[in-house]
C-alpha cells in the first residue's frame, strides 16, 4: 500500500509527497493544515481533508499518525 499526500497552497500550487501511482491520496488545503492542533483524522471526519482509495486502508493510515506526520513535513517545507 502506498500513499500520496497533497498540500494545496493555491490553485495549481500543490506540495506533494509520495508516489504518483499511490493507491491512497490525501489532500488538504494549507489553511487547514497550518492550524494549531491539526489532526488529520478529525479533519477527515469534518470533510476538510479529502482522501481517495480503499477506505479501510486509509483509516488504518490515519490511525498510525503517518498522515499527520506527512502533512507536518509538507507544512514545514513552506
Amino acid at each position: 500500500m502506498s500513499a500520496q499526500y497533497r498540500l494545496v497552497v493555491a490553485k495549481k500550487d500543490e506540495r506533494v509527497e509520495g508516489a504518483d501511482d499511490a493507491s491512497i491520496v490525501f489532500t488538504v488545503p494549507v489553511e487547514v493544515a497550518v492550524t494549531d492542533g491539526f489532526d488529520a483524522t478529525v479533519e477527515y471526519m469534518r470533510g476538510k481533508l479529502k482522501a481517495t482509495g480503499h477506505t479501510g486502508r486509509l483509516l488504518d493510515l490515519l490511525k498510525t499518525g503517518e498522515v499527520d506526520a506527512a502533512f507536518a513535513r509538507l507544512v514545514a517545507g513552506l
